[in-house]
């Protein structure tokens, strides 16, 4: 019973924000993401009288989330059977005392997810942290990072997967190593929550163009990022 509500509650869970609803049609902005819109704006006509053109890279959520599950399955098939025929499964630990301990760790390591991204991209930045905020939207339960700076591409998509790639991946090494599966549960878990992550970096890699100056810029409040080309 208690494999059962750990697996609804995985399942059930999302921890970016951009991985959630940000269709501004669908719910109230929040001051800082009305500001962060207000920045984006001022930004978005400077470069345009430089001569950039955008392109929006948008994803609707509610639509895509059956395909970030499908682009995750080979990964957590992957990370299962090589930690089923190195350690087994012993689920004489699975307790209500293990799903407490389980489900306060999917909201750490959701924290820390976001906090993965806005190290990384803060090291690419010129202005570095002051270019990351981090905000929490309570009517959903979630966590959010953008960045208000243009990245070079390689920079963006590798901000936006690494913390898929070091809790996930990262986590799924050292469940294998430690025989531990508290620590498999939560591998599996990082890398389902990474779909959306992952179908904005497909996405990216999916965008080319002829011009000789590119920049990717986060999106302020939507799912997606904005091309400056």
């Amino acid at each position: 019973e208690a494999f059962v509500i750990i697996c609804a509650a995985a399942g059930g869970m999302v921890t970016n924000l951009k991985e959630l609803s940000m269709d501004n049609d669908k719910r109230k902005l929040t001051e800082k993401e009305l500001k962060s819109k207000s920045d984006f704006e001022k930004f978005n006509s400077e470069m345009q009288q430089k001569g950039y053109k955008t392109k929006n890279i948008i994803i609707n959520t509610q639509q895509a989330k059956p395909l970030c599950l499908l682009i995750m399955l080979p990964f957590m098939a992957l990370a299962f059977w090589i930690y089923y025929n190195v350690n087994g499964f012993d689920l004489d630990c699975l307790s209500w005392g293990f799903l407490v301990v389980l489900l306060m760790l999917f909201l750490c390591l959701s924290i820390l997810h976001e906090l993965i991204h806005g190290i990384t991209w803060s090291i690419f930045a010129k202005n570095h942290f002051h270019s990351i905020d981090f905000g929490f939207i309570w009517s959903s339960f979630s966590p959010y990072c953008t960045c208000s700076e243009p990245l070079k591409k390689w920079q963006y998509l590798l901000g936006t997967a690494m913390p898929t790639l070091v809790l996930g991946g990262g986590s799924a090494v050292a469940a294998v190593m430690t025989n531990q599966l508290l620590i498999f549960l939560l591998a599996e878990y990082m890398i389902a929550s990474g779909g959306g992550d992952f179908l904005i970096v497909l996405k990216g890699m999916l965008h080319h163009t002829d011009k000789k100056k590119s920049v990717y810029c986060d999106h302020p409040y939507e799912c997606g990022f904005v091309v400056f080309e």
